[in-house]
């Protein structure tokens, strides 16, 4: 039990920095969500970041709110939001206590659960395609506003497990998807040639 407590206190060390700092490290990672009816595992391929009050496109810009209070600490707990008002969002928070910063999970590769996965999500769904954006993501694991606060690194249901980092040529890097504000900052990384990554997508809201 000793040893389990200083491995995630280990790995919540790593993720108490800067989103930014955080995000490209993640890729490779695996999340499990273990209910009644199994479990999903997804190794996650595209992730975004959001450095809280000093990013204008993240929820925590204008400081904290009762939506956004997981977002400024600790590191290690999931941040959940419904995205226009049908997809359940889901990122992992980061940064010293106090201080928002989130990585927004994109996309991923189901390993686990693909079965499960794929009932979530429909009979014809590709496998690639599991997983393949936020709003994919969480519905392939089973996310929703319950979850919120969730600690990853516990014995809970939801459990983030590190794996070694990816060589840097394995890693690419560019706009953010979606976003209005601050959308041309390059902070979203995604595994370089993974078929599970995202397409790119400028928000209408930002003018040509």
């Amino acid at each position: 039990m000793a040893e389990a407590r200083d491995e995630s206190g280990e790995v919540r060390a790593r993720l108490a920095r800067p989103g930014l700092e955080v995000a490209p490290t993640l890729l490779g990672w695996t999340l499990s969500h273990t209910t009644e009816h199994g479990t999903v595992t997804v190794r996650l391929t595209e992730v975004e970041a959001y450095m809280g009050e000093d990013d204008p496109a993240s929820h925590a810009h204008r400081g904290p709110t009762a939506r956004n209070a997981v977002m400024f600490g600790p590191a290690g707990h999931l941040y959940t939001y419904l995205s226009y008002g049908v997809h359940w969002c889901s990122n992992v928070v980061t940064g010293e206590d106090g201080r928002a910063s989130a990585v927004l999970l994109r996309a991923g590769r189901v390993v686990e659960g693909a079965s499960l996965a794929r009932h979530r999500r429909g009979g014809r769904v590709k496998d690639a395609a599991l997983a393949r954006g936020p709003g994919c993501l969480g519905q392939a694991l089973g996310l929703h506003r319950g979850h919120n606060g969730m600690d990853l690194l516990g014995a809970g249901p939801l459990r983030l497990r590190p794996t070694p980092d990816l060589p840097p040529s394995h890693v690419a890097s560019g706009h953010r998807v979606g976003v209005r504000l601050a959308h041309d900052v390059p902070w979203r990384f995604w595994v370089d040639g993974d078929p599970t990554v995202s397409a790119y997508r400028r928000s209408p809201r930002v003018r040509p």
